[in-house]
């Protein structure tokens, strides 16, 4: 095979023979198995630059990745460019201004790391091993929305590659239709090199309680879970759950199987002080019938992993979401329907309000502010045997709230279809997005994303 040389380019590039290969591009859905050219791991702002002029000129399609955790693993192109950001991690932290200046292939746990020395955050998601830049540009939902806005809503300025090549600095006062559309848009306007944002003092404590209910019992149960939520603090987020969990584990956090009996919980995340937090249990307590109750205090960093493991690489995955604006009773008991299909997947809702409904919708491309609670739906599993079944029991499942979804989350998107986009955006915003693709890309080179084409 001949040599590949990029002019500029001081990274590591990686062939198909060469050894790292396909570790390097191995995603974090393992239902994902495809071959690029040339993997571009780029160690600079100026590798980027050099990296997506080769691949221009080559005529390669060319996919962008950050932690890889997209359940449609969109960077990763047959026979294309794949430009690999993991070597932009670095995190610098000024405490004193408090704010974090994070490369755009950091992973959110090095940027949870760097703030929690001086007891700082921002709003990240949940999973460590998560790419700051995707989770970012598409909104960034986590346990401090609620109190502090979404991870996009935290943005003070972003670096970005455009398509021409060109480096703009990109803030309220410089390119501001762009950070506009990087606020929401996805990936869909350029290469993201480094993220500014703002931290705030959430000290280094949490607390997570669950109730836990038989399945019988759980409609009374989620219906006095939502009527606390006007009075919730903005500080928690509340959260129910349903799903299989082992009989022996009290119905707590456990894996799924097969074997477990269906059951159901309510509860909150608490981020601050964990007595203050136990505060709101007594309202919780007086709900239902719980056959359990686990309440855990933990540090902020411990919780930030906390799902690091169910959420690993190399499983197969699918989801499915939908945001509600209302919780009417018949939502609930959708939520809670179960049959006997052995490979129907847990689910889960979360209160959504506070900070997250405080930006004004036209602020930013990201939508669906009004939504009272986002339910997902997650399947994970190892057989691809089983692909076809848990992919079709995660639709099934969905489908019974989607006669009270008012939309989606952009970043949890697993199907390619026109509805995606109507589903993410408003009639307004999807146009005003089509116009600043046709300003900064209008060739769609950013296309390997959830695409909004020019």
């Amino acid at each position: 095979m001949t040599e590949v040389m990029i002019r500029g380019f001081d990274g590591v590039l990686l062939r198909p023979h060469d050894s790292g290969y396909d570790a390097g591009r191995a995603v974090w859905n393992a239902v994902v198995d495809r071959r690029p050219a040339l993997i571009a791991k780029c160690a600079s702002t100026a590798d980027v630059v050099a990296a997506l002029r080769y691949g221009r000129e080559a005529g390669l399609e060319i996919g962008v990745r950050c932690g890889g955790h997209s359940f449609l693993g969109l960077p990763v192109v047959e026979d294309g460019l794949l430009i690999d950001l993991s070597g932009l991690s670095a995190v610098r932290v000024d405490p004193g201004s408090r704010r974090a200046w994070v490369g755009g292939g950091a992973l959110l746990g090095a940027l949870d790391v760097a703030a929690q020395r001086y007891g700082l955050a921002t709003t990240a998601g949940n999973v460590s091993h998560t790419g700051v830049g995707g989770l970012t540009l598409g909104g960034g939902i986590g346990w401090l929305a609620r109190l502090h806005g979404l991870s996009c809503d935290n943005v003070a300025s972003f670096e970005l590659v455009t398509a021409d090549g060109d480096v703009l600095r990109v803030s309220e006062t410089e390119h501001p239709d762009l950070f506009w559309g990087l606020r929401g848009g996805g990936g869909n306007f350029g290469v993201v090199t480094e993220f500014e944002f703002r931290l705030h003092p959430v000290g280094t404590r949490a607390l997570v309680a669950d109730l836990i209910y038989e399945l019988d019992d759980a409609g009374t149960a989620l219906r006095g879970w939502r009527d606390l939520f006007a009075d919730t603090p903005r500080r928690a987020t509340p959260v129910a759950r349903v799903g299989r969990r082992d009989d022996d584990r009290g119905g707590g956090a456990g894996k799924e199987s097969r074997l477990a009996r269906p059951m159901a919980s309510i509860g909150y995340v608490w981020v601050g002080d964990p007595d203050e937090g136990r505060r709101l249990l007594a309202s919780y307590s007086r709900i239902g019938r719980p056959v359990a109750q686990q309440v855990r205090e933990l540090s902020y960093l411990d919780l930030q992993t906390g799902d690091d493991d169910v959420e690993g690489h190399a499983m197969r995955r699918y989801c499915k979401d939908h945001y509600l604006r209302e919780l009417p009773d018949a939502a609930i008991d959708a939520f809670l329907a179960w049959d006997n299909d052995p490979f129907r997947p847990g689910a889960r809702m979360t209160l959504n309000g506070g900070a997250i409904a405080d930006e004004p919708d036209e602020d930013s491309a990201f939508s669906h502010r009004d939504a009272l609670v986002e339910f997902t739906t997650a399947a994970g599993w190892t057989n691809p045997a089983e692909d076809g079944p848990r992919i079709a029991a995660a639709r099934r499942y969905a489908a019974g709230l989607e006669p009270y979804a008012s939309g989606a989350y952009v970043n949890t998107f697993a199907d390619q279809d026109d509805s995606a986009l109507r589903r993410a955006y408003s009639p307004a915003k999807l146009a005003r997005l089509r116009d600043l693709k046709r300003a900064y890309d209008p060739a769609n080179i950013f296309h390997r994303t959830t695409n909004i084409r020019p």
